[in-house]
């Protein structure tokens, strides 16, 4: 009921705001399923519980529910205050990946502003309507005030007990934490935890991008693409194959930063490789791409062209997934550079579909006009030129008009595809003088052989040559690549003349450098959205810390109680990690995005405890029974509320991108359900309770003196 209404109210918000109903969305909202019933878990299970108090029997059914939820109004409003800080943060992600991932943040904090409105309102009301004649007839039993436990209570009262009681347990338990705390870091140093921004998603294709040689011809082109589309049609999955030569394909995700749309010379190929739908393969489109990679490397490599397999994204699109961008003073030394660099990506066991911007210097003949022949010949300049074009790439002459066709026809002149590959055809075309005879353009021309000029590229108004390569092996992350590759980059020799007398070259991470006047290489491609997206939400995760701070310090009037409260946000790594390594699933930007979610859930469950706790001692019970009692009454909501994360997220399990998500929550809330609803308790008694009085005079020494005496050894002589 709680959950239909404040999808509903989010759902009208996404209409305010002007999302649409997309991936993003939708997935936010099954995001907040857990989050949203946690308001309401708390409310009703609060009144069942003042129902079942042997001391509200035959009271007034409504008056029971207003002290009921009134007993918990107040630390619930505080705790989904602290939730929604955790959340809202994310919103000013920048750069690509924030308009993508804008819609969670925005939404869960309004689903969770909607549930606690509900959760006050709606739920109390239900509540009085469905428990009243349970109530009346006495059907709900009592396990409060006194009266027998129930079992989760009796389980949570067993080993909570020697943990307060007895010192060595308590200290024990800390020391174990905080090994398995340490443990679950290690994983990420020692990379079994995999970093990376998005992981591989399971789309139903991806595309083959060939570059011959410049200067190639179609055909020979055709015959490349035809034998690497052979070798990819022999995987079961494939369904269709779509081959585009000379021409550009109709660009994808991917075609909007790489600009395959100005793919139109007869050494570009391209291949649409399509694939069975998703429920009749077993693969995913990422092992499939990887089993053909090697094969159509082994077909290219014979030929000296470069090919890339590339998959559509599952967010962003950046030029290729490992970039490097090479400045420097002269053009010829950049080049140089990136073609060491080059070299390096090929050498490395990690690194694919290597290629760069280069280029490669192609012949080109020059056909200069004598204009004194021309004219005596009574041969226009602009003819010559025309006529020379139209046999090359073909020229209108004039239009058809068809029986069978709706739209006059265009007639094109052009020469034979045969004759179009050599130069002579080209000069042996004659035309007509103005005497009538006819002279071949070889007379008319002066050849001149050169270079065709290199492309140049610039960025942000400085000349950059670009060295790209997509990143396979074990890790299938740049991270890993790049830190392999940088002592290498740092030991290439920089090319002459060196103005400024460098040793090596400046190696940049996120800034562009300042001046061209020094050699520099600059990571770019997917590092660079990962940094600024894990920059990003480290900055959010700093400014979440601070505001739940804030919050507790204005709520309990106490500068020792946020300590302890936020204390289970890093025991949530001991599942988390642990999670993501028995998986196999990369530790993605998702994947911290449930983590920070998950922050404010379980700081939320510990306002929650605290506030019970203090309510407890208030009421005149010793501190050690009241931080048992407090966690008893609290263990079957928090229980509640994990169940309740656990089976929301785990809709979006088997998503290949918001897996990490799901797993963040599911493994951070079980492992904060069982070990931070049993060190807020602890933490808590150790930093309330009150200290022994120190003896005057008693030092360090002589305390350890008496813990530990020295035995007594007799000095009686034996007779």
């Amino acid at each position: 009921y709680v959950y239909h209404d404040s999808c509903s109210l989010t759902l009208a918000g996404f209409y305010f705001l002007g999302f649409t109903l997309n991936r993003i969305t939708l997935f936010a909202l099954i995001f907040s399923i857990g989050i949203l019933v946690d308001d309401s878990i708390v409310g009703v299970e609060n009144i069942v519980r003042h129902l079942r108090m042997a001391k509200n029997k035959g009271r007034d059914l409504l008056m029971v529910t207003v002290e009921a939820v009134r007993e918990v109004q107040s630390p619930l409003i505080l705790a989904t205050l602290a939730v929604i800080a955790a959340i809202l943060p994310m919103a000013f992600v920048r750069g690509l990946m924030g308009p993508y991932m804008l819609p969670i943040p925005i939404g869960s904090s309004m689903a969770m502003l909607f549930s606690m409105m509900v959760a006050f309102v709606a739920t109390p009301w239900a509540a009085y309507k469905i428990l009243g004649r349970a109530h009346a007839q006495g059907k709900l039993k009592g396990h409060g005030d006194g009266e027998k436990d129930d079992l989760l209570s009796r389980i949570y009262r067993s080993y909570m007990q020697p943990l307060i009681y007895k010192p060595a347990v308590r200290f024990g338990f800390i020391i174990a934490v905080l090994a398995l705390l340490g443990a679950a870091i290690l994983l990420v140093p020692l990379k079994l935890v995999k970093v990376k921004m998005l992981p591989f998603d399971n789309k139903n294709e991806f595309q083959v991008v060939l570059n011959m040689p410049e200067g190639t011809s179609l055909e020979e082109t055709r015959k490349v693409i035809t034998e690497i589309s052979s070798a990819v049609s022999v995987e079961p999955e494939v369904k269709n194959i779509t081959a585009y030569i000379g021409t550009s394909a109709p660009y994808n995700f991917n075609g909007l930063v790489r600009h395959y749309f100005l793919r139109n010379q007869p050494w570009q190929a391209d291949l649409q490789v399509n694939l069975v739908g998703k429920n009749e393969r077993k693969r995913q489109s990422h092992d499939i791409a990887k089993a053909v990679r090697p094969r159509i490397h082994e077909i290219v490599d014979k030929t000296g062209g470069h090919v890339q397999v590339a998959e559509v994204p599952p967010g962003p699109p950046v030029l290729s997934t490992l970039v490097v961008e090479v400045y420097g003073p002269t053009l010829e030394g950049q080049r140089k550079l990136a073609g060491d660099i080059e070299t390096l990506f090929k050498d490395s066991p990690s690194v694919n579909d290597v290629d760069n911007y280069v280029g490669r210097q192609e012949k080109l003949y020059r056909l200069k006009i004598n204009t004194q022949k021309a004219s005596l010949n009574g041969v226009p300049v602009n003819a010559i030129a025309e006529v020379i074009s139209g046999a090359l790439q073909g020229g209108k002459a004039d239009l058809a008009h068809l029986s069978g066709e709706n739209e006059p026809v265009e007639i094109v002149l052009r020469l034979p595809k045969e004759k179009r590959t050599t130069l002579d055809a080209v000069l042996n075309v004659s035309l007509l003088s103005r005497f009538g005879n006819r002279i071949p353009i070889k007379d008319l021309v002066t050849i001149e052989e050169g270079l065709k000029d290199y492309t140049i590229y610039h960025k942000n108004l400085q000349r950059v040559s670009y060295v790209i390569g997509d990143v396979g092996g074990r890790f299938d992350s740049p991270a890993y690549t790049m830190l392999d590759l940088n002592s290498k980059l740092e030991r290439l020799p920089l090319p002459l003349p060196n103005p400024q007398a460098q040793k090596k070259a400046d190696l940049l991470f996120t800034d562009q450098p300042t001046t061209d006047e020094r050699w520099s290489l600059k990571w770019d491609g997917e590092w660079q959205i990962t940094f600024e997206v894990f920059r990003d939400l480290g900055i959010a995760f700093a400014i979440v810390l601070v505001l739940i701070f804030t919050l507790v310090v204005g709520w309990f009037q106490s500068f020792k109680t946020p300590f302890i409260i936020m204390l289970p946000i890093p025991l949530t790594l001991i599942g988390i990690l642990p999670a993501h390594w028995m998986t196999g699933t990369f530790f993605t930007a998702t994947s911290m995005i449930g983590m920070i979610a998950g922050a404010g859930i379980v700081v939320r469950n510990s306002i929650i405890l605290v506030d019970f706790i203090e309510l407890r001692i208030k009421e005149g019970i010793p501190l050690e029974e009241a931080v048992i009692d407090a966690g008893a009454k609290r263990f079957r909501p928090m229980l509640l509320t994990a169940a309740a994360v656990v089976v929301g997220a785990s809709v979006i399990l088997f998503d290949p991108i918001f897996q990490g998500l799901a797993l963040s929550l599911m493994a951070g809330e079980i492992a904060s359900t069982l070990l931070s609803r049993t060190a807020v308790p602890v933490i808590y008694y150790m930093a309330m309770k009150p200290r022994e009085p120190k003896v005057p005079g008693q030092s360090w020494g002589r305390l350890i003196k008496g813990i530990f005496p020295k035995p007594r050894v007799s000095t009686r002589r034996i007779k």
